[in-house]
């Protein structure tokens, strides 16, 4: 990460040049300081901050800003504001081909939310293209037995786009064909799969990994946007703007309309005790698959560790 002033000002008074100085130049080491401070302030403010999206298209910011204003305008109250370390909420490589930024909020005591984790990540290609991952990810907490939530894009080029979206179950469908029922019959969450795959340049994308591919729910729209032969980067925002945000709206809805109404909650201690190691089993797995071997390559292992010790904490 390149260096700031704010990195070298507190050593100032310890430096073996400060018992040289004069009284008029010691006498000036405050304003120096305040000054100094005050660039470094100013170099701060000039990173990039969350609700930026500075590398994503203008379709993709839009369509971030709207989900992350839907889940503040009907969850502010349930939600902590954010204590994400300041090197975490934004980070980059030091060679500047690699920049991110996390930003999560923990549920309040008597929320059924663990932790809401929103995020987006740039990196430039060996090919000379970049990849853009934003994501949106709520987990819950074992007072309720409310599926979590999973919002993802991933493009690594103009025209081609993967996205997630899914409410992963968090209990056997076999086991508990209520839960089944309610969360995915009832919600009509298959009707938004089915339009997306409807439109000629979507088709379904495959998980390499078999862990991510057993967590998705039935209904989980887990598909890849190609428009290379159809209209290239303009019809891809289309699409965006079109379908995929008005699927990814209603996913979130109705995640939020269970939020809200809390009635589906687990009374039962052994239930409990259930719900909270599955719980802390795939927050563990998914966080190590989806972080743990791409960030130490491009932030390196220091900084992905920082990150990793973060989100495993909330």
């Amino acid at each position: 990460m390149a260096h700031t002033l704010s990195h070298f000002i507190p050593i100032l008074p310890f430096s073996p040049c400060h018992s040289s100085l004069s009284t008029h130049q010691r006498s000036r080491l405050p304003s120096l300081r305040s000054r100094a401070s005050s660039i470094s302030s100013q170099m701060s403010d000039q990173r990039p901050r969350f609700k930026d999206f500075p590398y994503v298209s203008d379709p993709i910011k839009h369509l971030m800003l709207d989900l992350v204003s839907m889940v503040e305008m009907r969850l502010e109250s349930q939600l902590l504001p954010c204590t994400v370390p300041q090197d975490i909420e934004y980070y980059e490589n030091d060679t500047g081909t690699a920049h991110g930024s996390i930003f999560v909020r923990s549920g309040v005591s008597s929320s059924p939310i663990d932790f809401m984790f929103s995020s987006w990540l740039h990196c430039k290609l060996p090919t000379g293209g970049s990849l853009n991952i934003t994501s949106l990810l709520a987990y819950m907490n074992d007072s309720t037995d409310t599926p979590q939530l999973l919002i993802e894009f991933i493009q690594s080029s103009p025209t081609s786009l993967v996205i997630l979206l899914d409410l992963p179950a968090r209990r056997d469908l076999v086991l508990h064909p209520d839960y089944l029922k309610t969360f995915y019959e009832e919600t009509l969450l298959e009707k938004q799969r089915q339009l997306l795959l409807g439109i000629p340049e979507i088709q379904p994308y495959v998980s390499p990994s078999l862990y991510i591919r057993c967590v998705f729910s039935p209904t989980a729209a887990v598909i890849r946007i190609d428009t290379t032969a159809t209209g290239g980067e303009d019809r891809l925002g289309e699409i965006v703007r079109d379908n995929v945000s008005a699927a990814a709206k209603e996913v979130l809805g109705i995640w939020l309309d269970f939020c809200e109404l809390s009635n589906r909650m687990c009374n039962e201690e052994a239930d409990r005790v259930v719900l909270k190691k599955r719980d802390s089993m795939f927050k563990k797995k998914s966080i190590e698959i989806d972080l743990g071997s791409s960030l130490p390559r491009m932030f390196g292992q220091e900084t992905a560790d920082r990150i990793i010790r973060v989100l495993l904490g909330t």
